[in-house]
């Protein structure tokens, strides 16, 4: 990888890794459904300017919608408001690698290696560590519940996005970018029901400058830009070269919380960040070495 396109991968990894303390700024100017379906309507506002709709049947748009979009930021917001640290959120929700693994087992039938095992195994105890951390953290359960949903469900939409190219269509930016309409409807259907007309009405009306950076980060930074390097990166070169720059993102969403939003980690967890990385690290790399043995014997 280039000098350049090593940067563009250090830009995508900040603007990941800091958009989970961007959202905690969000959930205090509005309420979780509200943020879903402002920063979905912005981002399909602004991105159907530049992307033609997709010719993904609408059925595919609506599963990735709700899966990838709906389903996971919505629990995801959710479970910040119930107690779930922004750094500690962009560890755990990095799980859906392990519920990728295993959706894509039990759905689409692939086989499943034994490195893959050893990982699944080893992030799980990770994630048991931090889970039973105890009272003398701010993490709830309900929130650390919560984010394994957020993960399941992103996890779910990857599924979706496989299955979208099994029948001969893209799941690219322009996608994301329509899917967005989709995705707000839930979002405000929900802000309905849960927060109520009065509430609704008043996370739009108190809407300022700050607020409108902070939609603007989640929708045009961390997805259009994000998403766009990305998508550059993966056309220049191999998956397997390009996927684990995403094990920087909560290093970064970690050390970013700590230092902006000042959140205290214990010991205990500590560890289960550790062991969870050193599950995700084994499931990224654990096909090469398997390739690397292969090739040496």
């Amino acid at each position: 990888m280039t000098a350049r396109d090593m940067l563009l991968g250090l830009i995508i990894i900040f603007a990941w890794g800091f958009n989970f303390v961007v959202i905690r700024w969000g959930l205090d100017a509005m309420t979780p459904m509200m943020l879903g379906g402002t920063r979905f309507l912005v981002l399909a506002l602004i991105g159907s300017f530049f992307f033609a709709r997709p010719k993904t049947p609408l059925k595919w748009c609506f599963l990735y919608a709700l899966s990838l979009n709906f389903g996971q930021f919505g629990l995801l917001f959710s479970a910040m408001i119930f107690g779930m640290p922004a750094g500690l959120a962009s560890l755990v929700l990095q799980s859906q690698a392990i519920f990728t693994l295993l959706f894509s087992v039990l759905l689409l039938k692939e086989v499943v290696r034994p490195y893959q095992i050893v990982a699944i195994a080893i992030a799980c105890g990770g994630l048991t560590l931090i889970g039973a951390a105890g009272k003398d953290t701010s993490m709830t359960m309900l929130g650390f519940v919560l984010t394994l949903a957020a993960a399941s469900s992103w996890a779910m939409g990857n599924i979706a996005n496989k299955m979208i190219y099994q029948k001969g269509y893209q799941a690219d930016l322009s996608l994301i970018v329509w899917s967005a309409w989709l995705a707000a409807i839930p979002f405000f259907i929900s802000a309905y029901f849960i927060d109520g007309p009065q509430q609704m009405w008043s996370n739009l009306i108190h809407i300022n400058g700050s607020t409108l950076a902070i939609l603007g980060y989640l929708a045009v930074v961390a997805t259009l830009a994000g998403y766009g390097l990305w998508s550059f990166l993966m056309s220049r070169y191999r998956a397997g070269t390009v996927a684990p720059l995403s094990l920087g993102v909560p290093v970064v969403g970690l050390t970013s919380a700590a230092l902006v939003l000042e959140e205290s980690i214990s010991p205990q967890q500590w560890l289960g960040i550790i062991v969870v990385l050193l599950g995700l690290i084994l499931n990224t790399f654990g096909g090469r070495l398997r390739h690397r043995q292969k090739t040496i014997s």
